[in-house]
């Protein structure tokens, strides 16, 4: 019994199963799909701190993608065993911006539907999905939201600060409020009416006004 014999229904007969131009086709298309992923997750991120990495990982998740379904459409026991096999992964790593699942699910979509052959739909699909992000992602709102931290010594002083900062916005909602001994504290959102946040230091030099910040506030995070 030869090498041949042991391995020709397990091992060798599979090499020859991708054609070798289909296979760096597939694998070149999607790294450019991939790249283009990443150049509108870069252009349309919106969080705290840009991660790199992530966007290196959309570009490898893609061309991984393309390679799984390329082994899995040229084998029926294979795709069943690859199945199998990918049941027992666990990723624990948390997803902290909502729109980076969409970019992983787009990652992995455009991997599929490119190595099942639908160039394209890939290819297509990709751009009308990057340009609708880069339209929708980038619209800035008209007013956009901030949070302002207000600290007074008494109750006096808070109804005399909060009458001066609805004057000096369009929109003043309290969030919260913490009383303490000698300090009122008040987080209240609002929405300024000109691009110009000088009132605040108008409002910290009030009486009775300990100390006045103002953050912006998109409903998940906040930063100076």
């Amino acid at each position: 019994m030869t090498f041949n014999d042991i391995f020709k229904t397990s091992f060798l007969e599979n090499v020859t199963s991708v054609n070798i131009s289909d296979m760096l086709i597939a694998i070149a298309l999607a790294f450019l799909i991939g790249l283009f992923i990443f150049f509108v997750y870069k252009k349309t991120y919106s969080g705290v701190m840009y991660s790199s990495s992530f966007g290196v990982t959309l570009v490898a998740l893609t061309m991984i993608s393309t390679v799984v379904i390329l082994a899995v459409t040229s084998n029926i026991v294979l795709s069943l065993g690859m199945v199998g096999a990918l049941s027992i992964v666990r990723f624990r790593t948390a997803i902290k911006e909502p729109l980076d699942i969409a970019f992983l699910f787009w990652a992995i979509a455009a991997g599929i539907v490119l190595a099942a052959g639908m160039i394209p739909l890939a290819v297509i699909g990709s751009v009308v999905i990057g340009v609708i992000l880069l339209i929708f992602v980038n619209k800035k709102s008209h007013v956009n939201p901030y949070i302002v931290v207000l600290s007074c010594e008494n109750s006096e002083s808070e109804k005399e600060a909060r009458a001066f900062v609805e004057a000096h916005t369009k929109r003043c909602v309290i969030k919260s409020k913490t009383v303490r001994n000698g300090a009122v504290e008040l987080n209240m959102e609002v929405r300024l009416k000109e691009d110009n946040t000088d009132f605040v230091n108008e409002l910290s030099a009030l009486n009775g006004v300990q100390n006045a910040v103002l953050v912006s506030y998109n409903g998940e995070y906040m930063g100076a």
